[in-house]
């Protein structure tokens, strides 16, 4: 074999190598992005002060096919009056329990939820306000800036079943000064 034979075939390798790779690289960040994690941008402020509008997030699409939702994962689900419209909120009962917002406080199971996601009190407890028995596979949610978020005091909204979870914002992207896990 001469030496300008022996160079095309390394050229030819090295070409279907790089094509390989690149196929694969490809098919790796599909698969990533449709079955992993999927960004998505935080419209509005209902989820104030731990997201902001205009936030880039990570959403872990995978966890929950091997674990159940905890208690404050914030999640994103579909809206289902609007295609191609997300909400971003805040886990805050699970399947089984009993929710019931009174004087501001939320009460689980008769017994006042402790926790500090809450921007404000809550001045209106819509459905909440009687109390609200979720179903096995149920949760209730809200956003952390109470008083300006739709969430499952609301109609439109309600309970959340597990089969709408899309999965749980993991990761703030962007802005790059607010790079981090959420919590």
């Amino acid at each position: 074999m001469k030496k300008g034979e022996k160079k095309k075939k390394s050229i030819v390798r090295e070409a279907i190598s790089w094509i390989l790779y690149t196929v694969v690289i490809c098919c790796a960040v599909y698969l990533v992005v449709n079955y992993v994690g999927e960004r998505t941008e935080v419209r509005g402020g209902s989820m104030y002060p731990a997201l902001n509008d205009g936030d880039q997030l990570i959403v872990d699409m995978i966890s929950y096919r091997f674990t159940d939702p905890q208690r404050f994962d914030v999640i994103v689900f579909p809206f289902q009056y609007q295609e191609d419209t997300y909400y971003i909120k805040r886990i805050i009962g699970l399947p089984g329990e009993t929710v019931q917002i009174r004087d501001g406080l939320i009460y689980i199971n008769g017994e006042v939820l402790e926790e500090s996601y809450g921007y404000e009190e809550i001045d209106n407890p819509g459905l909440a306000a009687s109390e609200i028995t979720l179903g096995e596979q149920e949760y209730f949610v809200l956003g952390d800036n109470r008083n300006d978020s739709t969430d499952s005091r609301e109609p439109s909204v309600g309970n959340i079943s597990r089969d709408e979870i899309i999965g749980k914002a993991l990761l703030r992207i962007w802005p790059l000064s607010s790079f981090g896990l959420i919590g």
